[in-house]
């Protein structure tokens, strides 16, 4: 499947993800175990995902607690910010915030798709848009590494849009995490921006329906993680 992607998607091998992919997708799976299984596989593609997309720097030294000085490591860049998009988005944060050393800040994005053209609709974006009084490097300013999660990547439509939104606001760089995704969506949306995105995700589906669902896929997955199944 990973041949059949665009170079800057990278779809996850490890078993363990697989595996819980597989139960992710089954009707069966209560609320509370889809929360369960989309933190885990978030956490695990979310792994992979920093491996590659940070690296360190020496940060001075310290003391350890029998009294040897040791050179410390710090991420680069530190200039990081979560951005998930609502409501999917939000069950990826605590895995992402866990895997990294220090509090990074999370910004959201808000955004829904129309039922008849399945295009995006942004109504929440609370982006630290910079400004002349804002130092450079602040939370007033964009970030040098933006983590956008958001479990699935269907048509592409909303990660594209997130992708330009980020772009217009200035990071450097853009890691976007997903669970699931379909062939075109992940080709549509890695081709918004190339040079500046990497895509990581746990698992690929060839196509959509109709209604822009990825087949087989995992339903709606923000009726699933809330509940509201049947609204």
């Amino acid at each position: 499947m990973a041949s059949s992607v665009p170079q800057n998607v990278h779809v996850s091998s490890h078993p363990c993800v697989r595996a819980k992919l597989s139960q992710l997708r089954s009707s069966s799976t209560s609320a509370r175990e889809t929360k369960q299984l989309v933190h885990d596989i978030a956490l695990m593609v979310g792994y992979e995902a920093l491996a590659r997309g940070l690296s360190t720097e020496s940060a001075g030294t310290d003391t350890s607690p029998i009294g040897y000085t040791y050179t410390t490591d710090k991420i680069s860049p530190t200039n990081v910010s979560i951005v998930p998009i609502l409501r999917s988005g939000l069950s990826m944060v605590e895995p992402l915030l866990t895997l990294l050393p220090e509090p990074v800040p999370v910004f959201h994005l808000g955004m829904y798709r129309e039922k008849s053209t399945l295009q995006p609709v942004e109504y929440y974006n609370n982006l630290p848009y910079h400004n002349s009084s804002s130092p450079t490097g602040t939370s007033g300013g964009p970030s040098d590494l933006a983590i956008l999660v958001d479990p699935i990547i269907a048509t592409g439509a909303t990660a594209s849009a997130a992708i330009d939104t980020l772009k217009d606001w200035g990071v450097k760089r853009i890691l976007v995490v997903s669970v699931l995704g379909s062939v075109g969506g992940l080709e549509r949306a890695s081709s918004t921006w190339a040079e500046g995105t990497e895509f990581w995700v746990g698992g690929v589906d060839q196509e959509t329906d109709a209604k822009g669902m990825i087949k087989p896929g995992l339903g709606d997955v923000g009726d699933r993680l809330f509940g509201t199944l049947g609204k």
